[in-house]
C-alpha cells in the first residue's frame, strides 16, 4: 500500500478533513470506492439547520450515475438535490430552485427559462463573450502578472451573467461577493468556523442576490428590455409564468451555477495547459479543430460540481443494488469522471479524447446542465483570445483549492505572460 492510500473502512468522504486530504489521495480513496461490488454507505454531517439523517449511498461509478439521473420517477431531486441533509422546504427551493424539484413542477420552470437559453438567445449574446474576452485579455497584457481567477477566469462568466440579466456594473462585486460565500462550502477564507454564523452567511448571502434581482424583476415586468430578466419575469406558458419567489431562487441558481462552475472550469484549464505544456501545443497546433474536444476535457478531469444529491421514491433496485424507498444517494460526478471501466487513462488530460461521455455538466434526464452550451462557449471564446495574444502564459504556482466537498473549486492561480 502506498504512503497515503486509505483502506476502505478508512475512508470517510463525509468528513471534512477527507475534503482537506492532497488531491491525490481523494482520487485514490475514489478509485478504491468504485472497485467495491456495490455503493458504499456513509453517515450523514451534523448540522444545525436539520435533525441528522439516516445516511447515503456514494454512487461512484459512471453507470450508476447515469442509471439514477435518467430515472427521475425512481430518484427524485425535490427531497433535495444541493443538501446531503434534508433542509426545510422553504430553504430547499430558496438556495436550489428547479435544481431541487421534480415534474410537473420542474417541467414548468424549465419550460419557461429555456425559452431565454435557447440557441437563439445565447447566440445574441457571441458578440459580447467576445468583447468581454478581449478586453480582459488586453488587461492581462497591461499587466503581465497577477492572479488569474480573480484577473481571467471570474471576470467573463460573471459579466456576461450580470449583463444578461441587466444587472448593473456596480452590483458586480455584490453578486461576485455573495455567490462566493453561498458556495465557500467550509473554506475560512470565505465563512466563518461556526456552523451558526456559516448558516447566517448563507442565509443573508442569498437574501442579499434575491432582493437585487426581485427588485429588478419588478422593474422590467413595467419597463421590459431586451434582457434576460424581462425575458423571465415576463414569460407566460400556457398561462404560466414565473412568480417573485421562483424568478428569485432562479437568479441564485443561475449565478451561483452559470458564474461559479464557468469560472472554475476556466481556472482548471489554465492549470492543466501549464502543467501539460504538450496539450498546450497540440491545441495551439490547430485551436479550431481542437478546442471542442479540449473543452469536453477540461470539464472531465476538473469535475466542476462534484456531486447532486437523488432520493429513491420506492423500493427498487440500481444496477443489482437493492435500495428502499427514502434513501438518499449522492451521485459523485468527480469520481463517475475518472471511471476506469469507461475513460482509458482516466488520470491524464487528453484533449483529444474521444469518446468522451463524461458527466460534468451532469447525466442524462431533466435535469442536464440548462447552461451547458453558454458555458461551453465562454470557455471556447476564453481560451481562444488568450491563446491567440498570450500564448506563453502560464501558472506560476499550483492552484490554491477551495476547501469544499462539493464544488472543485480553485481560489486563486498565480500567472504570469
Amino acid at each position: 500500500m502506498t504512503p497515503g492510500t486509505l483502506e476502505p473502512p478508512e475512508i470517510d468522504i463525509t468528513d471534512w478533513a477527507f475534503w482537506a486530504r492532497p488531491l491525490s489521495e481523494r482520487h485514490e480513496a475514489f478509485r478504491t470506492l468504485r472497485q467495491l461490488p456495490r455503493p458504499a454507505f456513509f453517515a450523514e454531517p451534523d448540522v444545525t439547520y436539520a435533525p441528522k439523517g439516516p445516511g447515503y449511498y456514494a454512487l461512484v461509478t459512471h453507470a450508476d450515475i447515469v442509471e439514477a439521473s435518467r430515472r427521475p420517477q425512481d430518484f427524485c431531486s425535490g427531497a433535495g438535490a444541493i443538501n446531503i441533509a434534508d433542509m426545510p422546504t422553504d430553504l430547499n427551493e430558496y438556495f436550489g430552485s428547479m435544481i431541487n424539484m421534480d415534474d410537473p413542477r420542474h417541467a414548468k420552470i424549465r419550460r419557461i427559462v429555456s425559452r431565454a437559453f435557447s440557441p437563439r438567445m445565447i447566440q445574441r449574446f457571441e458578440d459580447q463573450v467576445q468583447e468581454v474576452a478581449e478586453q480582459v485579455v488586453e488587461e492581462v497584457l497591461a499587466k503581465g502578472s497577477g492572479d488569474f481567477v480573480s484577473d481571467v477566469a471570474a471576470r467573463l462568466p460573471l459579466k456576461i451573467i450580470c449583463d444578461m440579466m441587466g444587472i448593473p456594473e456596480d452590483s458586480y462585486k455584490t453578486v461576485f461577493d455573495n455567490s462566493n460565500i453561498i458556495l465557500a462550502g467550509a473554506d475560512p477564507e470565505f465563512v466563518a468556523e461556526d456552523e451558526n454564523e456559516i448558516a447566517l452567511q448563507l442565509l443573508t448571502a442569498g437574501q442579499t442576490l434575491k432582493d437585487l434581482v426581485e427588485d429588478l424583476g419588478r422593474h422590467r415586468r413595467e419597463h421590459p428590455s431586451d434582457d434576460l430578466t424581462s425575458a423571465l419575469v415576463n414569460a407566460n406558458i400556457d398561462g404560466e409564468s414565473l412568480t417573485d419567489q421562483e424568478f428569485g431562487s432562479f437568479f441564485i441558481l443561475l449565478v451561483v451555477a452559470g458564474n461559479e462552475t464557468t469560472r472554475n472550469a476556466i481556472a482548471h484549464g489554465m492549470n492543466l495547459f501549464t502543467t501539460n505544456p504538450a496539450q498546450r501545443e497540440l491545441l495551439l497546433a490547430d485551436f479550431e479543430a481542437r478546442i471542442g474536444g479540449a473543452v469536453e476535457e477540461i470539464v472531465r478531469y476538473a469535475s466542476p460540481v462534484i456531486w447532486m444529491r437523488r432520493t429513491a421514491t420506492r423500493d427498487t433496485e440500481l444496477n443489482g443494488t437493492e435500495l428502499k424507498s427514502g434513501d438518499k444517494l449522492l451521485l459523485y460526478y468527480w469520481s463517475g469522471n475518472r471511471d476506469e471501466t469507461v475513460f482509458k487513462d482516466p488520470d491524464v488530460f487528453d484533449i483529444t479524447r474521444d469518446p468522451n461521455p463524461h458527466v460534468g455538466f451532469g447525466g442524462p434526464g431533466p435535469h442536464f446542465c440548462l447552461g451547458a452550451h453558454l458555458a461551453r462557449r465562454e470557455i471556447t471564446v476564453m481560451f481562444r483570445e488568450l491563446f491567440r495574444r498570450v500564448p506563453n502564459i502560464r501558472a506560476t504556482a499550483p492552484p490554491d483549492r477551495l476547501l469544499s466537498n462539493f464544488i472543485n473549486g480553485i481560489k486563486h492561480l498565480p500567472y504570469e505572460i
